[in-house]
């Protein structure tokens, strides 16, 4: 099957208003910058966003933060982006944030087909109590805030029961990747795209080099995974930002 689109506007065509996203990255490390920027521009709006961080003010979902796109966030990290805390503190945005060993799990058993999981993280917190503030009025107070959820014992310790995510589309960026969407990742540029790209329904995967065939034992992430794939261009594939600079004295 050749699961190549003829560019990323034809690859994210059909995101419409309030579709739930899984995306890679984290920071601005793997982040699949040309499939949000094609997202931007084809215009959907209402987004429900999962990721671990919404990128920086101008850079990764921070794009799609500052025009307005997205309704809800399920992230671990708000981080460096101050246009995500200015819309998160002032009620213009719903945000989830969960424990990000959690979100990585939850993700990856959205993808398995496994409903829930039992964690001892956040047992005793907001996260297990409820409580957190999912979105604020605007005026300091919270207007919607998480539920308890369940809990159990076993062999003595308590767990909190979470439950999977699976979303509508999945935006993914991989170092390698062939025409049946068997996807290779780059060291740590690999980190959230893995399990992102198993939760999505429909998983676009950004690749910065096409390969005809690819060793079995070196794939990441087979194909049966990836929906459409999009072949970046060289100048695409080198634009990777540092987020934080730092230089000796």
């Amino acid at each position: 099957m050749n699961k190549l689109s003829d560019g990323a506007a034809e690859a994210v065509a059909d995101i419409g208003d309030g579709a739930s996203l899984a995306v890679g990255g984290f920071g601005l490390c793997g982040v699949p910058e040309t499939l949000i920027r094609a997202v931007l521009d084809q215009g959907a709006t209402g987004l429900r966003l999962t990721s671990n961080n919404c990128g920086v003010d101008g850079r990764g979902l921070g794009l799609l933060l500052e025009a307005g796109r997205a309704a809800r966030v399920t992230a671990s990290y708000v981080g460096e982006n101050k246009e995500f805390a200015r819309q998160y503190l002032a009620g213009e945005l719903e945000v989830e944030l969960i424990p990000q060993g959690t979100l990585a799990e939850r993700l990856r058993a959205g993808g398995t087909g496994i409903p829930a999981f039992y964690t001892p993280a956040g047992v005793g917190t907001q996260i297990g109590d409820g409580g957190l503030p999912w979105r604020y009025d605007g005026s300091g107070g919270v207007a919607v805030q998480s539920p308890p959820r369940r809990t159990d014992v076993f062999d003595g310790r308590t767990y909190v029961l979470e439950h999977a995510i699976t979303c509508d589309f999945a935006l993914v960026h991989a170092a390698r990747g062939d025409r049946h969407g068997n996807l290779v990742f780059r060291r740590s540029a690999a980190n959230f795209n893995p399990v992102a790209a198993m939760a999505g329904r429909v998983t676009i995967a950004e690749v910065e080099e096409l390969v005809d065939d690819l060793d079995p034992d070196a794939v990441h992430l087979p194909g049966v995974f990836v929906q459409r794939m999009v072949v970046l261009t060289p100048e695409q594939a080198a634009d990777k930002p540092i987020e934080k600079r730092t230089v000796r004295a």
